[in-house]
């Protein structure tokens, strides 16, 4: 990917947004070794080090940004109230251990809104309407299921239905574009049917990435401060920041998928060719957020309200209503439609934005638009994309990014094989680096590995009781 000075300065200033708790500058000398060091501080990075640091090993956090989160991004001053320009949603409350941490730091987490609406033309669909929507959605996700157990991985639109009529868009978009950020001709049917079922879904009030800035307040790290290049061997390693340089004895690289086959970090040696390819075969799709601020609810939608239409193709969106009682409501596009859409710039997605919901709506939502404000994750320069999705052929590679080379350890929601594109995927991958890079240590030599780092095994689906929520980014 391409990025010029143009694109840097806008996402460095979409980035400005600071989170709610938790962002701090490093306010002593950056140390000059340590016996872990990890690079990135969204929730792998600071999952990471909390466990190192659980395990009395010192360890260091160095993030490029100006803030902890990663692509968990609570953004409290645009609007003078908390929302989420990248993850929104956790899962699993059952086995999430990130539940259980966000409530003792005195965190509010509740399960998400379940007020869920299919919109054809200016009005809701009848209750037949939305059960022929929902069985095209089980029908559909059987189809896929049932591809992805063939002798070679094929793309999921591949298997989709030949009769799905009317809801073929809407089907393509729910299960594609806002499930994993790509069309369905990109996406893997393996990866797409290992992913775990992801419909208890729980939102932290103070937002996603208040969670993770608050779970890191007393993580050793240093924000803005960018690995350059990164010397590794089987016996230690050398992180060059405009800081300075740290020696560690093994390093946990937390990038996402194209940072890293970008090469916008320098290793000596080259990270294997395997790893590289891994990384390229689970490229980000794109996932953005369009927040209006609608005085009025003109809308007329109750509150977490959430929209989806009926519609011939995915150019489409996915509507988020009066978030958390507010007047703000996201139109969340994506696939290869969100892609081109932010490609053009912040003043084409929100013109967009008032058109969808104008056409859906009336005339007079337009008019009811104070302030607005999109995400363009694609040209973050520290993440270039939303959340990794594997192209077909490409599920393997989860796999290949977890096997260490040197003293080296990869983590982030691309390395989970059932929970990537989710903040508790990432948070675990994490811990499973951690715990990896301590036994490289000798850290970790006598005790037994942990239960949180086994990977969850997916569940088969059911018919769904709801429409499926979208994969937040992390």
């Amino acid at each position: 990917m391409t990025m010029t000075r143009r694109d840097l300065l806008s996402a460095a200033a979409a980035f400005a947004a600071a989170p709610a708790f938790g962002a701090r500058a490093w306010a002593a000398p950056l140390p000059r070794d340590a016996d872990i060091i990890v690079i990135g501080a969204g929730a792998a990075g600071i999952s990471a080090a909390r466990r190192v640091m659980a395990a009395n090993r010192r360890v260091i956090v160095v993030e490029a940004s100006g803030q902890i989160g990663g692509r968990c991004l609570t953004d409290t001053a645009t609007f003078g109230v908390p929302f989420d320009r990248g993850a929104r949603w956790m899962f699993n409350p059952e086995s999430n251990p990130l539940i259980k941490l966000a409530r003792a730091a005195g965190l509010d987490v509740a399960a998400a809104p379940i007020g869920q609406k299919i919109r054809i033309g200016r009005r809701n669909a009848r209750a037949g309407e939305t059960e022929e929507f929902l069985a095209a959605m089980v029908r559909t996700n059987r189809a896929i299921d049932e591809a992805s157990r063939g002798k070679a991985d094929v793309a999921c639109a591949s298997a989709l239905p030949k009769d799905l009529g009317v809801w073929a868009g809407a089907a393509e978009f729910a299960l594609g574009a806002s499930f994993a950020g790509k069309d369905l001709k990109d996406l893997s049917a393996i990866d797409k049917a290992r992913a775990q079922d992801r419909n208890a879904a729980l939102v932290c009030r103070q937002g996603m990435g208040a969670m993770i800035a608050k779970l890191g307040e007393q993580v050793p790290l240093a924000l803005s401060t960018p690995a350059s290049r990164v010397s590794w061997s089987n016996r230690d390693v050398t992180v060059e920041t405009p800081s300075g340089k740290i020696v560690a004895r093994a390093a946990i690289v937390t990038v996402s998928s194209n940072v890293l086959a970008a090469g916008n970090i320098r290793f000596t040696p080259d990270v294997p060719k395997r790893q590289l390819d891994a990384a390229a075969r689970l490229s980000l799709g794109s996932l953005d957020r369009i927040v209006l601020q609608l005085q009025g609810n003109p809308l007329g939608l109750a509150r977490d309200e959430t929209i989806i239409e009926q519609s011939d193709s995915t150019r489409t969106a996915l509507l988020f209503a009066n978030m958390a009682g507010s007047s703000l409501c996201s139109i969340d596009v994506g696939g290869s439609f969100g892609r081109d859409l932010s490609a053009q710039g912040e003043a084409a997605m929100v013109a967009f934005a008032r058109e969808w919901l104008t056409r859906l709506f009336g005339s007079e939502v337009a008019a009811a638009v104070k302030k607005s404000s999109a995400t363009r994750w694609n040209a973050a320069p520290f993440t270039l994309g939303a959340m990794s999705s594997a192209a077909p052929g490409g599920q393997g590679s989860r796999k290949i990014l977890t096997e260490p080379f040197g003293c080296m350890f990869l983590a982030g929601e691309a390395t989970h094989e059932t929970l990537w594109g989710t903040v508790d995927g990432a948070w675990e991958s994490g811990e499973r680096a951690a715990e990896a890079a301590l036994r490289r240590i000798g850290a970790l030599k006598d005790e037994p590995a942990a239960p949180a780092q086994k990977q969850r095994q997916p569940r088969r689906r059911t018919a769904p009781a709801r429409l499926p929520p979208e994969v937040p980014i992390n």
